[in-house]
């Protein structure tokens, strides 16, 4: 089995186990806090009919109701008919909170509502965001080499330029690449399906998402009647694990350019080391080419007037 096909069989096992991983915490989510939400849902729905039964409503029954309705809404459940319909803990949600919590993009649109979730919760976090580290630095070893070094590669031999040149070229057009292909693009898309957000709103979630700040003030699937909902969460949780993973590359790009410029030297930090497999051998060894005699005589002994020796050396 060859290095390179083994590291693809490798990075394709921590591609399944992270995808595995994500869906059995979704289960679990999905199993703990849905009974919690129905009852909470039932309980505001029998707040709201007491209220609306009231004849005479006066102010304490009415700061009493909206601190009922604000503290729901705090975990997700709307007092609103249209809202109530769906549930933000079925699979696709579930998954959806599981991704953005490993990511650390956290949202914070939807928390667990009971404690057996706020534990699982942080041991669920505890192991994922580590192994996500781990399978974004997976893959981003694995397309250092054909999206950097081989296009500065490229540069150097097609259009003669110098290692810092190539460097800068190649930085540039990735980063408007990137620019292009992870923000314009995807925030046309959101400004497009959710109707209420301008392009700006979009671009704005897409920066935000993708620098794993997270505000929560614009999450998308989130408009009561969506179409397709599962499947937009489902394609938004990988629009977030690939723009991170472009991010990572940009950043070690950047980090790259930065030591063929001196920049790490300059202010004493660390500098980028290529990777073994993307290394190659100064002098290529030709075992091949030698001659029998000439292998034969590497192995045979000096002979002892031909070393140098003290009494050799002219005074």
């Amino acid at each position: 089995m060859s290095t390179a096909f083994r590291s693809c069989f490798v990075l394709s096992g921590f591609i399944l186990s992270y995808i595995t991983y994500l869906i059995l915490g979704a289960l679990v989510f999905s199993a703990i806090e849905r009974p919690v939400e129905e009852t909470l849902k039932s309980d505001l729905n029998s707040l709201k009919a007491e209220f609306l039964n009231l004849s005479c409503i006066n102010a304490s029954a009415l700061e009493s109701f909206l601190d009922r309705v604000l503290k729901a809404n705090k975990y997700g459940v709307s007092v609103l008919e249209n809202s109530s319909l769906r549930s933000n803990w079925d699979l696709a949600s579930s998954l959806f909170f599981a991704n953005t919590m490993v990511t650390t993009v956290g949202y914070g649109h939807t928390t667990p509502l009971s404690d057996a979730g706020k534990a699982f919760s942080i041991v669920y976090a505890l192991i994922g965001v580590p192994f996500t580290m781990l399978v974004l630095t997976a893959c981003v070893q694995r397309l250092m080499h054909p999206l950097t070094y081989g296009p500065i590669s490229m540069c150097q031999r097609r259009a003669g330029l110098q290692p810092r040149a190539a460097s800068v070229v190649h930085f540039i057009v990735l980063l408007i690449l990137v620019v292009l292909g992870f923000f314009v693009i995807p925030a046309l898309v959101f400004s497009a399906i959710e109707e209420s957000w301008s392009f700006l709103d979009a671009f704005y979630f897409c920066f935000i998402s993708l620098c794993t700040i997270g505000l929560g003030d614009f999450v998308p699937a989130e408009k009561p009647g969506q179409r397709l909902r599962a499947l937009y969460k489902i394609s938004v949780m990988v629009y977030l694990f690939v723009g991170l993973m472009v991010m990572f590359l940009v950043l070690r790009t950047f980090h790259k350019l930065a030591d063929v410029y001196g920049w790490t030297a300059f202010f004493q930090l660390p500098s980028y080391e290529e990777e073994d497999e993307d290394k190659e051998p100064i002098i290529e060894r030709e075992p091949d080419d030698e001659s029998p005699e000439a292998e034969k005589a590497s192995h045979k002994p000096l002979d002892p007037s031909s070393q140098v020796s003290y009494n050799s050396i002219n005074r």
